[in-house]
């Protein structure tokens, strides 16, 4: 581990070396003359306050060589001549050199042991506005951001408890990027806890450049071929808070918008935050509403398409369901290249400026609509199902598990379509039972209260209760 040295030059040369002064544009260094003794200031470009360190720059001139005398190292210098409350003195090399990427001051005296790093930063940001896919009714409208700190104070303004604990680590071995963990000391589970708090120390990467996505891929259970989301994400302060209060824990990475609530079960993704800003009636109808339309997207295409395979397996009076329009390509082709023509146009419209959006999305409605149906390539039948998908897919909050059952249908349809009735059933098991494995990031099982059988827990996620000192 290596220290600084009793010699200021060979101490002023280190640091040049090692924060790059003369290679990166973006490394500021700024010589003083502190009451008669030579000193150095490094910061880097954009991070620093300018208004603090002018003041403390000025105040740091006017002092004599006398005000110095007697101080033996830079704590004393800190305690007397540094009035920003977040500053630290430390003699690691690399610690200094770490903490001044992160955007702290350092500052080194002459004739003084140790560095003074002072955390007068201010990263670049934007507003907390609404995040664009979690928007309510009513409610507040503000929304996480890419920087922790106001992140925090965002949940520290709901959560006004002094057993709110925001635990810091730095993860990844170059980035060094800040992951807070946010509980109520007094509330959450510490085997959890502390099980969530191992997976985050034994992440070994260099770094996190997908932010919380690098950490849910680094510590999650190894199943890729599992579709199912294991953790869920939120960019609402109010459901961060809310999580918080139960006794779950929030992980926020630095740099993104979205913060993690673990533990997470595929029965939370049947809430979302405008049930909150409903009375409870209203609030379980919507859910309720919610979790049918989504086993129905799942389900729709490929028992459609097992009921209209064989014309004479119908009853009589849904007949008008067996005689789909004839077209060029056969009726499981018509699915399956609808399903991949969405992607391509959900793709194609994450790219689309907003100033071509409505053209773009006309044009597509077009090429979908009246022209594949006109040329005889698609079947009216087979848009409006599809479109009925498309629409309940918009219908839960989570892209994740939207795109899970996605593959799911798929899965299911090509099943479906070379084992006929034996296929529909055995694929819905397949899918039941991959559902029952999946092993979730942590906590007590993915279908928990389900699996394990908890009757009151589970009757909370399926029925919105009336808000109570048990239930926030």
């Amino acid at each position: 581990m290596e220290k600084l040295s009793e010699n200021y030059m060979e101490n002023v040369r280190r640091m040049d070396q090692l924060l790059g002064v003369g290679r990166s544009v973006d490394v500021v260094n700024r010589d003083y003359v502190i009451g008669g003794h030579r000193a150095r200031l490094w910061v880097i470009d954009g991070f620093g306050k300018d208004e603090t360190l002018e003041r403390m720059g000025a105040f740091w001139l006017s002092l004599s060589p006398e005000s110095l005398q007697g101080l033996a190292d830079m704590q004393a210098f800190a305690d007397r001549f540094i009035t920003f409350s977040e500053t630290d003195v430390g003699e690691n090399v690399d610690d200094i050199v770490t903490n001044v990427l992160l955007g702290k001051t350092l500052l080194l005296v002459e004739g003084l042991r140790g560095g003074a790093q002072i955390d007068a930063k201010n990263y670049p940001s934007r507003g907390v506005d609404e995040p664009p896919d979690g928007k309510v009714l009513r409610g507040s409208h503000d929304g996480f951001v890419e920087a922790v700190v106001p992140n925090m104070a965002l949940l520290r303004r709901r959560i006004r408890d002094s057993h709110l604990t925001m635990e810091g680590h730095k993860v990844g071995g170059r980035s060094h990027t800040d992951a807070i963990l946010c509980y109520l000391d007094d509330k959450v589970n510490t085997e959890l806890l502390e099980e969530v708090r191992q997976k985050l120390l034994s992440i070994h990467v260099n770094s996190l450049s997908m932010a919380q996505e690098s950490v849910a891929e680094a510590i999650r259970p190894k199943q890729w071929y599992n579709p199912f989301p294991k953790v869920r994400y939120t960019e609402r302060p109010d459901s961060a808070a809310a999580s918080i209060m139960e006794g779950n824990i929030v992980l926020m990475i630095d740099n993104s918008p979205s913060v993690m609530i673990l533990p997470t079960t595929f029965f939370d993704f049947t809430q979302e935050a405008n049930e909150f800003y409903f009375p409870p009636l209203v609030g379980t109808y919507l859910r309720l509403l919610r979790i049918v339309v989504f086993l129905i997207s799942l389900l729709i295409t490929p028992a459609w398409y097992m009921m209209v395979k064989d014309p004479g397996r119908l009853p009589g009076w849904l007949d008008f369901l067996s005689s789909p329009e004839p077209a060029s390509l056969g009726l499981l082709w018509q699915l399956l290249v609808v399903e991949f023509l969405i992607d391509v146009l959900k793709l194609a419209s994450l790219n689309t400026p907003d100033s071509l959006s409505n053209s773009f999305s006309m044009l597509g409605a077009l090429i979908l609509g009246d022209f594949a149906v006109q040329a005889g390539w698609l079947g009216p039948e087979v848009l409006v199902y599809m479109a009925f998908v498309s629409v309940a897919s918009f219908a839960q909050p989570s892209y994740e598990l939207g795109y899970a059952f996605k593959l799911l249908r798929v899965a299911l349809l090509i099943t479906t379509a070379v084992f006929d009735v034996w296929g529909f059933f055995l694929g819905i098991l397949a899918i039941l039972i991959l559902l029952a494995t999946t092993k979730p990031m942590v906590g007590k099982g993915y279908l928990y209260p389900l699996i394990p059988f908890n009757g009151k827990a589970l009757r909370r996620l399926i029925i919105r209760e009336p808000i109570n000192s048990d239930n926030t």
